[in-house]
């Protein structure tokens, strides 16, 4: 699944840890060279340098807060300062936060849509339209099975979520007269850091490994499709709920999620 995009750059946001590096293993094995950014700088380094010696590809990084502005654009400006044609963007940083909305840092809120949301549809922007004039290339986008419903306690990460899916699935019928593919990738609990940067590790269950997540995406978005859930029990889960009450479903999700006094 990963041989198309072999000899050419991929760029992975969000690639020192988790989804990040599990995508940038499945591409450097398919022989896809890389630009790998986030902001630690020496965890990049670390894996550039395992991938480059593993799989004989080139590799360069690129250490960027998505939590600022100008991230996108300093990444942006970085590749062309490398002659570097990207042929598939990956835009994989993203982070959540656990707790009812009053008691979690407003900061931490509006960097949530920065990275999640802004830096997405910004990064995006710069980087198709050198893929329009080639008529090649692909965005894949992660968003979450959080994207199918409201989910209470992680309700602005579950937003967030919901835009890059509709984003995604917009974009990917506007871009196929240009020969451009574009998937949203909704992976349910993943092995990651990334429930206990939100504060969830207690709600971990049934977790699938982030390499087969990786799989699945790249997969998805070889074959042309707009978006794909990871794993049938989290696609049954997805798509059963349309069937249930948007309230019923809310609420079980509550209780699901609601804090519990020690």
């Amino acid at each position: 699944m990963s041989l198309q995009w072999r000899g050419k750059w991929a760029l992975i946001t969000g690639a020192s840890a988790g989804i990040g590096v599990a995508l940038a293993n499945e591409l450097a094995a398919g022989g896809t060279n890389l630009v790998l950014t986030a902001r630690r700088q020496k965890r990049l380094e670390e894996l550039a340098h395992s991938l480059e010696a593993k799989y004989k590809i080139k590799s360069l990084v690129f250490a960027a807060d998505l939590t600022e502005t100008s991230g996108p654009e300093k990444i942006y400006d970085f590749t062309r300062e490398q002659k570097i044609e990207v042929e598939l963007l990956i835009n994989n940083a993203g982070f959540g936060a656990y707790g009812e909305l009053h008691t979690v840092e407003a900061r931490r809120l509006l960097d949530m849509v920065q990275v999640n949301c802004s830096a997405v549809v910004y990064l995006t922007r710069l980087f198709l339209p050198a893929m329009v004039e080639r008529r090649s290339g692909g965005v894949l986008i992660l968003a979450s099975t959080a994207a199918f419903q409201a989910v209470p306690y992680i309700s602005t990460y579950a937003a967030t979520k919901a835009f890059d899916l509709l984003f995604a699935e917009g974009l990917a019928e506007e871009m196929k007269p240009y020969g451009i593919h574009v998937c949203a990738l909704c992976p349910g609990s993943t092995e990651s850091e990334f429930h206990v940067v939100a504060g969830q590790e207690k709600f971990m269950r049934k977790a699938e490994t982030a390499e087969k997540v990786a799989r699945t995406g790249l997969a998805a978005l070889a074959a042309g499709r707009s978006y794909v859930v990871s794993g049938l029990g989290n696609y049954l889960g997805a798509w059963g709920e349309r069937l249930v009450p948007r309230r019923m479903v809310t609420r079980i999700a509550g209780n699901i999620f609601k804090p519990r006094k020690d």
